[in-house]
């Protein structure tokens, strides 16, 4: 069986603010998990605005904290990474964040932003760095000709090509995709996933995708992990995990998105309130003081359910059995 091309084992990622005269409780913004990604595959993290999905995209590439877990990249364990083979490592991973404006310095020519990379790990001889920064502008679909162009003189959905054609540039194998539609048209959002889609194809990409529009994980992902709260919930095959979900927040998330092709015929979950502080969450079952299941009972309140593996997908929720 081939190894998978990143790990994350237990990862945890807490914050901790204090100021002069005050100090606030520990941020729990990542409490224990755990996924893996195959070559050319996706999986996408979905889950409402503070579940944690972009705490873990950034632990994973080293740009924010962490306080327990494993991330192995290609057999190299990360979080214990010296500073100089860590810089190595990260070119074969890269990042497309969310708002390509503030991505991109307004300074810069787009050319130029392009070939940073190239030049920072010398890729290809100086003189050659031109006509590679061509062929990557052609490839994600813009015109060579606007490599002088300023960042404002594009459209967002430009933009977004540009941050992915800087992305890569220095060949990775692995790309975060946090969020990288969420900020354009929808039209435009249809262009940028079919281009997402392609590359993939083309260059045998592995993509972590965080979303929390269902519709687009549909369109890109082939394994889905649910978060809530710091945690992951629910996972597996997309097409089974948002055909027919076992998890009362998975259900959830589906009602406020509904999808006509949806397998599922139970009856739509509603929410009610708000996620809890991340600082301060509910004992026992993080979900349980939204949770609409109907046997909902003491032991949700007292015990964190642990994920029960379903044939290829895994469930925590006390009350979800593998039949």
């Amino acid at each position: 069986m081939t190894a998978p091309l990143l790990e994350v084992r237990d990862l945890a990622v807490h914050y901790h603010t204090t100021g002069l005269f005050w100090s606030r409780p520990v941020v729990r913004a990542v409490d224990g998990v755990s996924f893996s990604i195959a070559a050319g595959e996706t999986l996408a993290l979905v889950g409402e605005s503070g579940s944690g999905k972009s705490s873990v995209a950034r632990a994973v590439l080293r740009l924010g904290p962490t306080i327990r877990g494993s991330v192995t990249f290609d057999g190299t364990e990360l979080l214990t990474l010296a500073a100089a083979p860590l810089r190595q490592l990260r070119r074969r991973m890269q990042i497309v964040f969310q708002d390509p404006s503030s991505a991109l310095n307004p300074r810069m020519r787009i050319g130029d932003a392009i070939a940073e990379g190239l030049e920072i790990h010398r890729l290809v001889p100086a003189r050659d760095i031109p006509r590679r920064v061509a062929m990557l502008m052609e490839e994600v679909g813009l015109d060579p000709a606007w490599a002088r162009k300023r960042p404002h003189e594009l459209s967002g959905g430009q933009r977004q090509r540009v941050g992915i054609a800087r992305a890569l540039a220095v060949e990775p194998a692995l790309l975060v995709c946090d969020e990288p539609v969420s900020a354009l048209d929808v039209s435009v959002q249809a262009q940028v996933l079919r281009l997402l889609v392609e590359l993939q194809r083309r260059r045998g990409l592995a993509y972590l995708f965080i979303a929390h529009d269902l519709g687009v994980v549909r369109q890109v992902a082939q394994r889905v992990a649910v978060m809530y709260l710091g945690r992951i919930v629910e996972s597996g095959p997309t097409e089974a995990v948002l055909g027919d979900p076992r998890h009362p927040y998975t259900r959830a998330l589906l009602a406020s998105a509904p999808d006509p092709d949806a397998q599922d015929t139970a009856p739509a979950t509603v929410l009610s309130g708000d996620p809890a502080d991340p600082a301060a969450p509910p004992t026992g079952c993080h979900f349980h003081p939204r949770c609409p299941h109907p046997l909902k009972d003491a032991r949700c309140h007292t015990e964190a359910p642990g994920l029960l593996t379903i044939g290829e997908r895994a469930v925590a929720c006390h009350h979800t059995t593998a039949a």
